[in-house]
């Protein structure tokens, strides 16, 4: 059998329970958490190639080392 592989801070149970929140969310309440994500005025909504996701990760990763920022706890 094989060891699924999670990132820091993830585990099963954490996968298990954003799986759950999405199969179970309605329509009204995904356009709702769309929508206040546009909000946030702290983060910015980018389109990019596909091809530049893992360059993009990788810098993101690295700012957050070199400023001591934690990853971000998604439950």
């Amino acid at each position: 059998m094989t060891q699924n592989k999670f990132p820091v801070g993830w585990s099963e149970e954490k996968v298990q329970n954003v799986l759950t929140h999405y199969e179970t969310q309605t329509e009204d309440e995904a356009v709702a958490e769309d929508e206040a994500a546009f909000a946030d005025e702290t983060q910015a909504i980018m389109e990019i190639p596909i091809e530049l996701v893992p360059l993009v990760r990788k810098l993101i990763a690295q700012y957050r080392i070199d400023h001591k920022i934690p990853m971000m706890n998604s439950n």
